[in-house]
């Protein structure tokens, strides 16, 4: 606790003798923040070729987001949900743990096409209708099952203590 205030005490003294310091701190740490933020969602074509020469696309090639609140403004809309696994590992990348190269754009939603994490790189091998035909019918064969069973108990078998005749001690523990 006392080197957080002697940390507090001198920043005080330093902000007190230079105040242009405390300013400049501030603007070095918020600096990325409009740094790297998109900028407004292009509606003439000249901004659109300004928004594909700034993140080094041809105009043919540069589609951005949808301009529907999210902010994603003029990024371009790259990747379409191909992951990183589908790259060539072969292909001498400026960054190849992450298959990029420099100025290279990534999508919006790059967390969650890592090669660490899913990817759907081809068309699954049969339709949703079919998997969920699959599902129905394995729960009904075990449905099916368990009402044929339900009267076909499965327990220990352990009759009742049979003793020679009833009322009358057997043995005792007593001499």
């Amino acid at each position: 606790m006392s080197a957080l205030m002697k940390t507090l005490c001198l920043a005080k003294q330093m902000s007190t003798s230079n105040p242009r310091l405390s300013l400049q701190i501030a603007r070095n740490l918020a600096g990325w923040n409009k740094d790297y933020t998109p900028g407004t969602y292009p509606k003439t074509e000249k901004e659109r070729e300004a928004a594909a020469k700034k993140y080094y696309l041809l105009p043919e090639e540069y589609k951005p987001y949808a301009d529907n609140g999210l902010g994603y403004g003029d990024y371009p809309k790259v990747g379409g949900g191909l992951g990183v696994e589908n790259k060539d590992s072969y292909y001498p990348y400026d960054y190849p743990e992450h298959k990029r190269n420099f100025n290279e754009p990534i999508s919006a939603d790059h967390d969650l096409y890592s090669e660490d994490r899913y990817s759907q790189a081809e068309k699954p091998r049969y339709k949703n209708s079919y998997y969920f035909i699959c599902f129905l019918g394995v729960m009904s064969g075990c449905l099916a099952l368990y009402y044929w069973l339900e009267d076909k108990k499965m327990y220990r078998p352990v009759a009742a203590k049979q003793y020679p005749s009833d009322g009358v001690k057997h043995y005792t523990f007593e001499r």
